[in-house]
């Protein structure tokens, strides 16, 4: 019997990364605020981890969202509260965005609800076995990102 497509490993691969995901933004969204998406979690996440004066386009770059759905959810973020968002110094046709204390606040509580799940993750797995996964994984994000698979 010849092999089905479900079967070849590119299949199972992109099956198991979609399984985690799915997951991962469930086990999140149970410790988010009501009001507060998952898209919108991921902007306050990535601006706590990478610092405030971001613009648009480089969040949008790197949560990998589309810059049309970036601005909808940068003006929810900023009707709440959780955000600010101001032209450019440099550049008044830019504009940058930054986490404010509500902001920071959501983020840090979201985090501090996802914790046990986290603790009992890195307990059924080393961190070598982390390390094992991240290049091929890191090497597979590249490839779709040099080829604008988005």
């Amino acid at each position: 019997m010849p092999p089905r497509p479900i079967d070849h490993p590119t299949v199972q691969i992109f099956e198991e990364i979609r399984r985690i995901d799915r997951g991962v933004r469930a086990a999140v969204a149970k410790h988010l605020p009501p009001g507060v998406s998952f898209a919108q979690f991921e902007v306050l996440s990535y601006l706590d981890r990478r610092g405030d004066g971001l613009t648009p386009a480089e969040i949008a770059r790197a949560i990998q969202a589309p810059k049309s759905g970036l601005t909808n959810t940068l003006q929810r973020l900023e009707e709440a509260g959780l955000v600010r968002v101001e032209p450019c110094g440099e550049d008044g046709r830019r504009k940058r965005v930054w986490l404010t204390d509500a902001g920071r606040e959501v983020h840090s509580a979201t985090v501090a609800g996802t914790r046990p799940r986290m603790e009992h993750l890195r307990e059924a797995f080393t961190i070598d076995e982390f390390r094992a996964a991240l290049p091929f994984l890191k090497a597979l994000r590249a490839w779709f990102d040099e080829k604008g698979w988005d």
